[in-house]
C-alpha cells in the first residue's frame, strides 16, 4: 500500500513538472488605425504591459469595422473616433462605459496650388461647397472609418449629397489614413484627413493642409469596454484596468508629449475628464 501511494505521488509530481506555466492574461483590443500606425497606442500599451505585466494584443481597422469585430466579443477594449457609431454600439449593448482619451484635428488636404481655392477659409461647409462646385478630384474613404463618417457630418452639413466623376469613392480606402494619404497624393487631389497622419508623412507627399481649425473638425478619440454581461469570457478586470490608467496622469502625459520632438508638435492631446479637470480646460 505505501508503495503504490508512493508510485501515485510520484507521477502527479512529474505530471506537474511538466506542466506549462500559467501564461499571464493579455488584453485584446480592436483600434481605429491612426493612433496604431502613428505609434500612440503601441507606446501606451507597451507601457501599461511593463508596469502590470498583462499582455496587450491589437488589431486595427476603421471605426466601423472596429466596432464590428467587437460585437463578437472577441476584444476586449476598442480605441474609436465616430461617435454616432460609438453610441450605436453602447446602445445596442456590445459596450459600456465610453471614455474621452485624446483628441487631434481633421484637416482639407490638397495640392499646393489649390485649384478649388479653398486655403485660408474658416469654415468647413464652405470649403468643400467650393470643391463640390469646382467639381475638383476629391478622394473619400468610403468605408465607415472614424474619417468617413467625419467627412459625411460635413457634406451632409453642407446640405450637399457628393457625387459624380470628381468625387472618388475610393477602393482602398479601407487601408487607413496612410494609404489614403499616399493615393491622395499621387493624384494631387482633395481629401479630409487627420493632422497626424499628415505630419507622418509630410515629407513623403506634396499635399498639404489647406483648410482647418474650424471646430467641426475635431477628432475625439475613446475607449469602450466591451459589456462583460454580454461576453461573460472577456477580461473585464484587465480592461478596466487599462482604461482607468488611459485616462490618468501617466497616459495622458505620454500623450501630450508624443511627436513633439519629432514632428515639432504633438500627433495627440490629452483628454481625458479627470485631466481636463485637472488643468481647467
Amino acid at each position: 500500500m505505501n508503495f503504490l501511494r508512493f508510485v501515485v505521488m510520484a507521477a502527479m509530481s512529474v505530471s506537474l513538472c511538466v506542466l506549462p506555466a500559467q501564461a499571464a492574461e493579455t488584453l485584446r483590443i480592436s483600434s481605429t488605425i491612426g493612433p496604431v500606425d502613428a505609434g500612440m497606442l503601441p507606446l501606451l500599451a507597451d507601457t501599461f504591459s511593463k508596469k502590470t505585466g498583462i499582455e496587450i494584443t491589437m488589431e486595427k481597422a476603421g471605426t466601423g469595422k472596429t466596432l464590428k469585430k467587437a460585437e463578437s466579443g472577441s476584444f476586449d477594449l476598442v480605441m474609436v473616433h465616430a461617435r454616432k457609431l460609438e453610441d450605436a454600439f453602447c446602445a445596442a449593448g456590445f459596450g459600456i462605459d465610453r471614455r474621452d482619451v485624446m483628441y487631434n484635428d481633421f484637416v482639407i488636404l490638397g495640392p499646393k496650388n489649390d485649384p478649388a481655392g479653398v486655403k485660408g477659409m474658416k469654415k468647413v461647409t464652405e470649403a468643400v461647397a467650393k470643391i463640390a462646385a469646382a467639381k475638383v478630384h476629391f478622394v473619400s474613404r468610403a468605408d465607415r472609418s472614424g474619417t468617413n463618417v467625419k467627412e459625411m457630418e460635413i457634406w451632409e452639413a453642407a446640405g450637399i449629397q457628393p457625387s459624380g466623376d470628381w468625387y472618388e469613392k475610393w477602393e482602398g480606402g479601407s487601408k487607413g489614413n496612410k494609404a489614403t494619404t499616399l493615393y491622395v497624393n499621387e493624384k494631387q487631389a482633395y481629401t479630409l484627413m487627420d493632422r497626424a497622419t499628415w505630419l507622418t508623412l509630410k515629407d513623403k507627399v506634396s499635399v498639404v493642409p489647406l483648410m482647418e481649425a474650424d471646430p467641426l473638425m475635431l477628432n475625439l478619440i475613446a475607449i469602450i469596454r466591451v459589456n462583460p454581461e454580454k461576453f461573460p469570457a472577456i477580461h473585464k478586470d484587465e480592461a478596466l484596468q487599462f482604461a482607468d490608467w488611459l485616462v490618468g496622469d501617466e497616459a495622458q502625459i505620454l500623450i501630450r508629449d508624443f511627436g513633439k520632438d519629432k514632428y515639432g508638435q504633438p500627433l495627440f492631446f490629452p483628454n481625458s475628464d479627470q485631466w481636463n479637470a485637472k488643468n481647467k480646460k
